[in-house]
């Protein structure tokens, strides 16, 4: 029996590569930050501060900054094909260590931290990364601790939120518990320790 030429032995280990769904599935496209509601607190520009960076526990001439765990956020802005975007805007929200929104349909918001800025934004940069220091979200009456995410970036907007990681809570959350096992990780908040304030990196794909 004569050899195989190397052309019938590329043939060959394809086909064994195909029948295993190797060479025949296709790329797997980057999963998509999923869309959760805006909810009823996004602070309209009227309402916002006029100091509204990326330092949301200290605001421009106070005294002292927010009370509540100080965390930092970060991440990056990809597009579907995992690279990066920059000049992307990132913007966060959330109640107060009190569990009070910066906004006027909030009942509790005569009660807000003062020293808490509520609302903030960043610019990604050339890496299409963003950065927010903030208050570890707490929870108040009907949901987890999350934080309110809109991410602009190439004419597209994406809203969403980002959860604690292993938080009790999540699992009776009606809008947690409606992602699927991967988005509710592609959400999730994991805190590393920096030496300084803890650090939670969520990627935005959209």
């Amino acid at each position: 029996m004569s050899k195989p030429t190397p052309r019938r032995r590329f043939l060959r280990t394809a086909a064994g590569f195909a029948a295993m769904g190797v060479l025949s599935r296709p790329a797997q496209a980057a999963l998509l930050t999923p869309r959760q509601t805006e909810g009823p607190f996004y602070p309209t520009g009227s309402m916002r501060r006029a100091d509204i960076d990326n330092d949301l526990v200290r605001i421009a001439g106070a005294v002292r900054q927010a009370g509540g765990h100080i965390i930092r956020l970060t991440g990056r802005v990809l597009d579907r094909s995992g690279r990066p975007i920059p000049e992307a805007r990132v913007e966060i929200w959330q109640c107060d260590a009190w569990g009070n929104y910066m906004h006027p349909r909030d009942r509790g918001s005569d009660m807000h931290d003062p020293a808490f800025q509520g609302f903030g934004h960043d610019i990604t940069d050339a890496e299409g990364r963003y950065s927010f220091r903030t208050i570890k979200p707490v929870p108040y009456p009907g949901r987890t601790p999350h934080i309110h995410v809109k991410a602009f970036a190439e004419g597209r907007e994406i809203t969403t939120q980002f959860y604690l990681a292993d938080e009790p809570a999540n699992q009776r959350d009606g809008l947690f518990r409606r992602l699927s096992q991967a988005e509710q990780e592609a959400v999730s908040m994991r805190f590393t320790d920096t030496g300084k304030d803890p650090q939670a990196t969520v990627d935005i794909t959209l």
